[in-house]
């Protein structure tokens, strides 16, 4: 009986690693592990070319979900094989694999928190041709003589592409409107500034912060009103 059960456990276990028929969301440390695993494993990168030019993961392929290319791209992989998919954050790899599904792939990893994750776990990065010197943008340093000397600043972290970042920033420019000069805001978009992304361990967008004298005393991630921000200061 002891053996009857102990063959079980060890056929759960095989069955457990690896990737699985379906959608796994898995974080930047069990993606990598998994992508190790699969022998010629189907990459895609979904963000924009330039965003992969800028730094991808190796052996990715980009295939911009916004265009037409994201299906004639993804209708040459192996569809009974594993394919691994990310963006910047998640929430466009998540739509890609929606996609996929449809299009009859079988087994779909999804990269939760996307490269941000991925850059805050310090995992390998790969680069195009295209990446310009200086594209990393603002450094801890250089954002720290940003907000020097200001009393009160907020930080909006956004990018072009992020829905809930789009329905934020008007709340967020009435709410300093109504402040009456004592709190600034500054935009900064992670696109732009990936190397600040990464050493702020930034996983998910919108993402706020407010800055005292130049010392944080309150974050936020996600959509939120005016009630929130109130409480920020």
């Amino acid at each position: 009986m002891r053996n009857v059960l102990y063959s079980f456990l060890v056929l759960g276990l095989l069955f457990s690693c690896g990737p699985k028929e379906g959608q796994q969301d898995l974080g930047a440390s069990e993606f990598q592990t998994a992508l190790a695993s699969e022998s010629g494993a189907q990459v895609l990168d979904v963000r924009t070319i330039d965003e992969f030019q800028n730094g991808h993961i190796e052996g990715a392929l980009n295939a911009d979900v916004s265009s037409a290319a994201f299906q004639q791209i993804a209708s040459g992989l192996d569809k009974d094989k594993t394919v691994f998919v990310y963006c910047l954050s998640g929430a466009r790899s998540a739509s890609a694999a929606g996609m996929l599904k449809e299009m009859g792939f079988k087994s779909i990893v999804n990269l939760t928190g996307g490269m941000l994750a991925w850059q805050s776990a310090n995992l390998p990065i790969a680069t195009g041709e295209a990446k310009q010197a200086g594209s990393a943008g603002l450094t801890e340093v250089t954002f720290a003589e940003k907000i020097k000397g200001k009393p009160m600043v907020i930080i909006d972290y956004n990018a072009t592409w992020c829905g809930p970042c789009k329905q934020l920033s008007p709340i967020l420019k009435e709410w300093v409107k109504a402040q009456n000069g004592k709190v600034e805001l500054i935009e900064i978009d992670v696109d732009e500034n990936q190397e600040l992304a990464k050493s702020k361990k930034i996983e998910a967008i919108p993402y706020l912060e407010m800055y005292k004298n130049g010392v944080k005393t309150w974050s936020s991630v996600g959509l939120i009103g005016k009630e929130e921000l109130d409480k920020s200061l």
